[in-house]
């Protein structure tokens, strides 16, 4: 099992693809945590997140079965859009069963938004969300910042981030979550809406 620790992402892939099933273990380990706190995120429903948990590595699971991971070098962002797209059908799912549907109803569909995975008004909300808190990281302490920024803009494990700075991995999670908590007072404080309403 610890050789398997020391291997790469893609190596997994293909021990996984020729029947080591140790190796999916061992990928669902490392990614589990980061792909269930993204849907978990966007989903805000512990059940319904659990399923599109368990959908998207299911599906990872077909795909890499039937020789379809070409993603060479990009597991994680594979799986991400995974989860990304099973978060959409979710949504689409959802949507269409509180419609109430109207056969004499004319239906545009060039024109509706519902239709669309993301409309350019999304976009310019997200950027200007992204924009707050790159504003908002600016006002926390030095050492709250460097562990947020080392976490979420280089992605690195907190385990690399307190490898780097010569902390221990409890003391850049304690940072990692004051950072937050400062995050969301500081929006709070100045009237900063940090999601989509």
């Amino acid at each position: 099992m610890d050789s398997l620790k020391a291997k790469t992402d893609e190596e997994l892939v293909i021990d996984y693809a020729i029947g080591n099933n140790h190796a999916f273990d061992e990928l669902l380990r490392r990614h589990r945590k980061n792909v269930y706190n993204y849907i978990f995120f966007i989903i805000k429903n512990r059940e319904m997140a659990e399923d599109v948990f368990q959908d998207t590595f299911v599906k990872a699971i077909i795909n890499i079965k039937q020789g379809r991971y070409i993603e060479n070098g990009k597991f994680k962002a594979w799986i991400m859009r995974i989860a990304h797209n099973l978060i959409i059908d979710y949504f689409r799912l959802e949507r269409n069963e509180n419609t109430v549907s109207n056969d004499e109803m004319e239906v545009d569909l060039l024109n509706d938004a519902t239709l669309c995975d993301i409309t350019i008004e999304d976009k310019m909300v997200w950027s200007q969300i992204l924009t707050d808190v790159k504003r908002l990281i600016e006002y926390l302490p030095d050492n709250q910042r460097e562990v947020l920024e080392m976490r979420y803009y280089q992605d690195l494990s907190f385990k690399e981030i307190a490898d780097q700075i010569g902390i221990s991995i409890n003391t850049a999670l304690g940072r990692m979550r004051y950072a937050i908590i400062n995050i969301r007072k500081l929006a709070e404080e100045n009237g900063v809406i940090l999601h989509v309403i």
